[in-house]
């Protein structure tokens, strides 16, 4: 679900990009931002001080893209942001600006938790799984979660489907009580 404050922002990045696949472009660029701005407390605490300039703002914001090999189109989008205090808001925005992607492609996102990493191949074998289940193409956001002792957990919209060892256990407890 998109937040409520984020969906002007992602609905003006999806109009400014023109298209579905320049705005996943921009999505991938703010992320990068993003993850840089939030492994720095540092950065989390000047741009949420009022007290700090705008143009002070702007200027380490410029420096980063620039580090970065962001394009000018997402330093303007970061500036607007910094302008309207919605900069600690991005992570928010990016994932409303993925969801509007997703819905103006046809691809359904998949939450995964795995009791292990995954390989790529074994990424885009879950992935040709899902897709057929589903009859659409699947966006995977996995992670790690090693209480499922082994398998995956994969979460489309209300459907959940349980391949995990910590599930068959579940299952078969059930069935014995």
């Amino acid at each position: 679900m998109i937040r409520r404050f984020a969906r002007p922002y992602a609905r003006a990045i999806m109009d400014v990009a023109g298209s579905p696949e320049k705005a996943a472009t921009l999505r991938d660029e703010l992320t990068q931002f993003e993850q840089v701005r939030k492994s720095s407390s540092d950065l989390q605490l000047m741009y949420a001080n009022p007290g700090i300039e705008h143009d002070s703002k702007t200027k380490v914001t410029a420096a980063i893209a620039k580090r970065l090999g962001l394009s000018d189109l997402a330093v303007r989008l970061l500036d607007v942001l910094i302008q309207n205090r919605r900069i600690n808001d991005l992570s928010d925005i990016v994932a409303g600006l993925a969801t509007m992607i997703r819905d103006a492609t046809g691809v359904v996102a998949a939450d995964v938790r795995s009791a292990s990493k995954l390989s790529s191949k074994e990424e885009d074998e879950l992935r040709a799984m899902l897709e057929k289940k589903v009859g659409a193409k699947v966006d995977l956001d996995v992670t790690v979660d090693p209480e499922l002792i082994g398998g995956f957990v994969a979460r489309i919209g209300s459907e959940v489907y349980d391949a995990s060892v910590a599930g068959k256990i579940e299952k078969f407890r059930e069935s014995l009580a």
